[in-house]
């Protein structure tokens, strides 16, 4: 029987309706300057008996949302060491009472425990029991509700959450802050009444009225036991966290690459072994239809061993990382230490000493390195036919483009030769190889994951993109990859004005959409204008409202990209004389493409004017997706107008390449999110000689504003299951 997908909880001042893929457990500052003897708490005069009778109900409600698959945050309260986080006021107010005799130590004293609420000490940490699992977020907050100058919004939007569990310590302070600041932002909250205390008994039933009070001013609250039920249904088959249960057999493996299969599968007892000795067999038999996709592969012993080494590292199946054992590709224009980074260029070819920044963070997760793809040379290029090491095809037809430059990426995740891949995407090198093979390819705002270790292409516009199976485990990566690099002069630092979540009634369900004007998308083939026009009626019927968009500055910061002085920066990465030197090893159709843009003899006020109609262009884009009832979620396009044949490009290799960027250049111009989708299949034309029931990949790609990717993923998400649907 299929796990529900609402639950009802009984609860004040009604039952709490939620959906555990969009609820998780947010644990609040269970830590032991608050918990335990002589610990920040206690000095400040407060009584431990309740807050630690609370450890005990939050170990088994933990136990239980974990078990039921519910995402996991937990919170530390605490300051960096130097204390510049830290409000005068909040040092100074309780000391500085003129009637003050208990508040001899402040922030930064040092305790028994180390200096207090301070982080990297022993008091800041949070207590044994309750220590969070590979995966579970951790937040450290400075003030006392978790919102305030934290990650916490960005992340629970990332994972697409609406409802909020909530528990902890104190409840008269960091638990009821926490929990109106989440109110304020959208989310609807339940707080566990057993699992939450304070250092004054009198004042937690008042707290806790006060949130369900008026039918629900702030949220809700629930009974411990009642919240345990309702969950039971979803933990009745998984080992609790800590338990020794008999070892089963191992179970078969299914295929089935996607990341929560596979970690499904790791925790009822499968072997990464397993799955790699299967991915080999395959890789082997693919390399016989296209051998194009690799500029290097792993050696399957290397890769055996390295399953081998998370299976040490992690032998405790109920606590894996969120990517463990799970098989991953690399574009080769991205560093793996060791490992040759060739671009698709000999002359440009490295070994570099250390990986890139992206690629370390999936291996800490326990993913495991398969090999690097092969790509346009220089990733320059739509088309995938720009490489020396040979052309990789469609993986639903041979004579079909894989598009490019992300074309090994895109193939050997269309072709179940890995889960997903780690690309690039400057003009839509990550969009159009995705759509082109009937897999998902994500494109995060600028800048949210490091581009520290990649060759660039064109460094002021490119950014790392997600090549995955399905829309979710594109978000998972992301989620995972996403952070502040201060060595990534791109890496963008505090967010913007964080817009609210809709969590209940028509609203968390409705959006508002643009789309081109029909005088731009008639460049589209007509079964592109047909399938397009099937996905606008989709998106209607999921609730989504059409509304009229000013194309204008995706059409003119599209063109910027390659018609203006933007294209001269591909040289800007190069020595001066590099183009001079190897202009004869280069592919011939990359060799034109340099030589035309030294022959333009672009002008300083030429890249001025364009970098002013750059600004001009984001800022009318920026107008389309405000924040206000006259902006859109997201505005929808076709991925590419158009899947050319090998043949076709190869007889006109610049203007094909050109026609396919007509949807996916403007994205990285105007600092947008990408993700393209795949939207339905259709006939190969007769016209290609080939017949037998054949068919193409359809996709569109929903943009999304600067920050905005959590948003246009659940959109994009909700699409994709609603094509599964159907199929």
């Amino acid at each position: 029987m299929a796990p529900p997908t609402m639950l009802t909880l009984d609860a004040k001042p009604y039952p709490f309706v939620f959906s555990p893929a969009h609820t998780a457990l947010l644990v609040i500052d269970m830590q032991s300057d608050f918990l335990l003897p002589n610990g920040f708490g206690e000095i400040q005069g407060g009584s431990l008996e309740a807050v630690q009778a609370s450890i005990s109900p939050v170990r088994n409600l933990l136990q239980s949302c974990r078990q039921a698959g519910l995402a996991i945050f937990h919170t530390r309260e605490g300051h960096k060491p130097d204390l510049s986080d830290c409000p005068s006021s909040k040092l100074i107010r309780q000391n500085g009472s003129p009637k003050n005799a208990q508040h001899l130590k402040v922030i930064g004293d040092t305790g028994e425990m180390g200096r207090l609420l301070v982080r990297g000490e022993r008091g800041h940490d949070i207590v044994d029991e309750l220590q969070p699992l590979p995966g579970e977020i951790l937040i450290d907050k400075p003030g006392k509700g978790a919102f305030w100058n934290t990650a916490l919004m960005e992340k629970l939007k990332a994972k697409a959450i609406t409802h909020l569990l909530i528990c902890g310590v104190t409840t008269e302070c960091c638990f009821a802050t926490t929990l109106r600041e989440a109110n304020d932002r959208g989310f609807e909250c339940c707080g566990i009444e057993e699992a939450t205390a304070g250092y004054n008994d009198s004042f937690k039933c008042p707290t806790l009225d006060m949130i369900h009070w008026s039918e629900g001013l702030f949220g809700f609250i629930a009974a411990l036991r009642p919240l345990l039920e309702t969950l039971a249904p979803l933990t009745s088959d998984v080992v609790a966290v800590g338990t020794r249960a008999e070892t089963p057999a191992q179970p078969e493996f299914s295929g089935d690459l996607s990341i929560s299969n596979l970690q499904t599968s790791y925790r009822k007892g499968l072997s990464p072994t397993t799955v790699i000795e299967t991915l080999f067999d395959k890789i082997e038999e693919y390399q016989q239809t296209d051998p194009a996709v690799w500029i290097h592969l792993e050696t399957k012993a290397l890769v055996m061993e390295r399953a081998k080494e998370i299976e040490a590292k992690w032998p405790d199946k109920s606590k894996l990382p969120p990517l463990y054992g799970v098989p991953f590709s690399v574009k080769d224009s991205i560093d793996v230490a060791g490992i040759p980074t060739t671009t698709a260029c000999t002359p440009l070819a490295r070994v570099p000493p250390k990986s890139s920044a992206a690629y370390d963070t999936l291996l800490q997760e326990g993913a495991i390195f398969i090999g690097k793809t092969n790509l346009d040379q220089l990733a320059t290029g739509l088309t995938g036919c720009r490489s020396p090491f040979g052309i990789p095809r469609s993986v639903f037809n041979h004579d079909y483009i894989s598009g490019g430059s992300s074309s090994g990426s895109c193939v050997s995740v269309g072709a179940g030769l890995v889960t997903f891949s780690l690309a690039t995407d400057t003009a839509g090198s990550g969009r159009v190889p995705s759509g082109f093979n009937g897999v998902v390819g994500y494109k995060p705002t600028r800048g949210l994951i490091s581009f520290q270790g990649v060759t660039p292409a064109c460094l002021s516009l490119d950014c790392i993109a997600l090549i995955a199976g399905n829309v979710n485990d594109a978000r998972t990566i992301w989620d995972l990859s996403m952070s502040y690099d201060e060595d990534d002069r791109y890496s963008k630092t505090a967010a913007p004005i964080q817009r609210h979540v809709n969590s209940t009634g028509p609203q968390a369900t409705s959006f508002s959409f643009g789309i081109p004007p029909p005088e731009s998308l008639a460049v589209c083939v007509p079964d592109y204008r047909r399938l397009f026009n099937d996905a606008v009626t989709r998106l209607q019927a999921l609730g989504g409202h059409l509304t009229p968009i000013d194309w204008t500055p995706f059409e003119e910061g599209g063109r910027l990209l390659y018609d203006g002085t933007f294209v001269s920066e591909r040289l800007a990465s190069l020595p001066d004389d590099w183009l001079d030197k190897n202009r004869d090893h280069l592919h011939p159709v990359t060799r034109e493409i340099f030589d035309a843009v030294e022959a333009r003899q672009s002008t300083a006020v030429q890249a001025y004017r364009d970098l002013q109609a750059k600004a001009l262009y984001t800022r009318q884009a920026e107008r389309v997706f405000a924040y206000s009832s006259s902006g859109v979620d997201v505005v929808v396009v076709p991925t590419a107008p158009m899947h050319w044949t090998v043949e076709e490009v190869l007889a006109d290799p610049l203007a094909k390449n050109s026609a396919l960027g007509v949807f996916s250049h403007c994205a990285n111009v105007l600092d947008l999110c990408a993700v393209a989708v795949p939207a339905g299949t259709y006939p190969v034309p007769v016209s290609s000689g080939r017949s037998g029931g054949e068919r193409l990949p359809f996709s569109i790609t929903f943009l999304g504003g600067s920050r905005l990717d959590a948003e246009t993923l659940e959109i994009a998400r909700r699409f994709e299951k609603s094509m599964a649907l159907d199929n």
